[in-house]
């Protein structure tokens, strides 16, 4: 009987990709890896991380792509991400090896984060990316000569025209890392006696690993709490001042290299002025290049929400013929009712945002590409920071104009984890496109259609809506920026690189990842509320609904088909009143009477959770229109002649009505932006608390309108 030969089991290995920002780390590892991409998190973090496992010769090598980062100090979060994997001290993402990318036209800042990986001992190779950049500046470098200094694998390559890709290959494969020797003498950083201790009890290769945890130790998270109070004690009696060696070590680290740059790189004067700084000359104007960042602004967001409205529109019809075709197709019941009227429509709401998510994050991904971006953050960061943001915080609340959910997913391109969050915390205050018909059905009702001048009044009106949003923006910004402390400095470094055509396979691959992302993340938060809301609206004690649906009056013989409707649309009215969501309406009526809400506006306010717009479809039911409830003028006018029975005034009056637009303009009604947001933010305590603040606003200010106006 022949022998079977079982196949050998391929090793694996792990790669952490690292280097400064704007150095085409992330053009790299999209060439790499294409969509077989993953996204995670860091353990105790809010930064995702990338990655993803390739086929390297004979082996399997997964790669990490690492926030990209100047140095591996403690001054942001990206940083602390950086220190903690490359030390091995999150085990779940400890590289065997490190790829570290740099920008081929500035060594020196790319060679000071590479030198202090150089310092921890760890397998390396150098990636020496843009050589057309570099070339184009008449900077040369020899990779021997390099090599010779710093003791590891040096390669040239052009990541945007796969140049030098397959050499990258090669080096996974054939796992051409080698391990350096130190770069600095650690022992100018760190006393002896200190380090020998430190390096005992956390079990650490070397000086500068005990260095980096003395100067990391305050910010990283997997350290117990009996650790930090040691490694205080023990710096404290070794009267170590930190600050003091950061600064030295910056001024060692940069003379060493630069004696490695005079032997390894030649730079030559082209006498010639490169495009990059005629064009910046426009942009960052400082009158112009504002006005042209509003119009490409206004380009993408007209673009976004023209572009996806069809698909949009294609995917709800797709959706709703889903749910008609399911009821035909299966018995009647609980469970058909569960799927098409729950399940369905609730994956509906998840899959119909993807257009517009897709298409701002592709636009985003061309402007970061073409190198605009970067402009755009330096222009907008000197009105921004004193509000509590910073520059690029511009482009998300911008996108919450059309949509919450890809403004506040857009947020991922600020660094700065207090300004992140503050960024998160306000967008839902922009006023989105969901708002819209809310905003003209009660508009109309409130404001006559006349004209001062050439200015329509309701059109004013609705400019209003939006300024209000921007000014309750800024000024929660403020409040939030003196009410929340993290030890992360808040500050903000721009990489301005060259001007550049986009690269449509990584803005492709940026749009699919994005999108993925939110189906399978945010989605699952999404379709559980949309079940949620359909069992309390489905569902009541039944005798309450037996009884609601008897004082509706039957039609009588030979009715119309408008009377039919009519009655039919009674008969939903009574069930949804008569339902848990109709019981939640009648309970919180007291609470809400205040600003002019009865209990029908009440549930109209708990059925806005699925998405602001219901409220149109809710009203439809609840005052039984008997027309299609996108009408908005049948809804507008049927609001506007109903009368309160107690007291015979107009249930939408102009304070209820203002006062009820106040409130969709500040409430957090969105459950979709929720379930984002806890994604973004990895846990339901920053949702709850907004959700909580944006409430509170928004029943303040609804309140004060109403007396004002009453």
């Amino acid at each position: 009987m022949p022998e079977v030969l079982t196949p050998p089991r391929q090793s694996t290995f792990t790669v952490a990709l690292v280097g400064n920002p704007n150095v085409g780390k992330t053009t790299i590892f999209n060439r790499l890896t294409g969509l077989r991409q993953k996204v995670g998190n860091y353990p105790g973090v809010t930064v995702d991380k990338r990655f993803a496992t390739i086929k390297a010769g004979e082996h399997e090598a997964t790669i990490i792509d690492l926030p990209g980062t100047y140095s591996i100090y403690p001054n942001s979060e990206d940083e602390v991400i950086v220190h903690r994997v490359l030390n091995g001290l999150d085990s779940s993402n400890k590289p065997d090896f490190v790829l570290a990318v740099v920008d081929m036209s500035n060594m020196e800042r790319g060679l000071f984060l590479v030198t202090q990986i150089m310092d921890m001992g760890l397998p390396l190779a150098i990636i020496l990316n843009m050589s057309d950049t570099a070339e184009e500046q008449g900077v040369k470098v020899k990779s021997h000569a390099l090599y010779q200094s710093l003791g590891v694998p040096v390669l040239q390559t052009n990541a945007r025209s796969n140049q030098g890709l397959e050499g990258i290959l090669e080096v996974l494969s054939k796992k051409m890392f080698e391990k350096p020797e130190g770069f600095l003498a650690s022992t100018d950083l760190l006393p002896a006696s200190l380090s020998e201790k430190i390096q005992q009890r956390f079990d650490l290769d070397n000086q500068y690993q005990a260095y980096q945890l003395v100067r990391f130790y305050e910010n990283e998270p997997t350290l117990s709490e009996e650790h930090r109070n040691w490694l205080q004690t023990e710096i404290e009696a070794a009267k170590y001042n930190l600050q003091a060696t950061q600064l030295e070590e910056t001024q060692y680290r940069y003379r060493a290299i630069q004696g490695v740059l005079d032997k390894a790189v030649t730079k030559t004067d082209l006498g010639r002025k490169r495009l990059t700084d005629k064009l910046d000359k426009i942009f960052l104007h400082k009158i112009g290049g504002y006005a042209i960042f509003l119009t490409i602004m206004l380009v993408i967001f007209q673009a976004v929400f023209a572009w996806s409205a069809m698909p949009m529109d294609l995917i709800d019809g797709f959706f709703a013929s889903m749910s008609a075709r399911a009821a035909g197709l299966l018995p009647p019941g609980v469970l058909t009712d569960l799927i098409t009227e729950g399940i369905i429509p609730g994956i509906g709401g998840i899959v119909i945002f993807i257009p517009q998510i897709a298409l701002l994050f592709a636009f985003l991904g061309i402007l970061e590409d073409t190198g605009y971006m970067s402009r755009v953050v330096f222009l907008m960061d000197r009105i921004m920071r004193p509000f509590g943001l910073n520059g690029k915080s511009v482009v998300p609340l911008i996108s919450g104009i059309a949509c919450a959910i890809p403004g506040i997913m857009a947020t991922r391109n600020i660094g700065n984890w207090k300004d992140r969050l503050i960024t998160i915390m306000v967008t839902p205050l922009m006023s989105c496109s969901a708002r819209l018909p809310v905003y003209v059905i009660l508009i109309g009702i409130a404001i006559p259609e006349s004209y001062i001048g050439p200015f329509n009044l309701q059109a004013v009106a609705l400019l209003g809506m939006y300024l209000l949003g921007i000014v309750a923006v800024l000024f929660t910004s403020w409040i939030l920026k003196l009410i929340l402390h993290f030890k992360e400095k808040s500050y903000l470094v721009v990489e301005m690189p060259m001007y550049r055509l986009p690269r449509w396979k990584d803005v492709l691959i940026t749009m699919y990842s994005k999108s993925k992302t939110f189906v399978l993340e945010a989605g699952k938060v999404i379709l559980a509320i949309s079940i949620v809301l359909w069992v309390l609206a489905s569902y009541g004690p039944s005798s309450a609904r037996e009884e609601a649906i008897a004082k509706v009056e039957s039609p009588a013989a030979g009715a119309t088909d408008e009377q039919l409707t009519t009655y039919e649309n009674q008969i939903a009215s009574a069930e949804l009143e008569s339902s848990y969501i109709g019981i939640m309406g009648h309970f919180i009526e007291p609470a809400i009477r205040p600003l002019g809400y009865d209990w029908k506006i009440g549930i109209a306010l708990i059925t806005s959770f699925a998405a602001r717009e219901v409220f149109v479809s809710t009203m439809a039911t609840l005052y039984s229109v008997g027309a299609d409830v996108e009408d908005e003028l049948t809804i507008q006018e049927k609001l506007n002649s109903e009368v309160n029975p107690e007291t015979g005034n107009k249930v939408f009056n102009l304070a209820t009505a203002f006062s009820l637009i106040v409130f969709y303009a500040f409430a957090m009604q969105c459950m979709s932006t929720l379930a984002v947001v806890y994604r973004e933010t990895k846990g339901w305590k920053w949702p709850v608390i907004q959700t909580v603040y944006m409430t509170a606003l928004a029943y303040v200010s609804a309140w004060v309108v109403y007396q004002i106006l009453s």
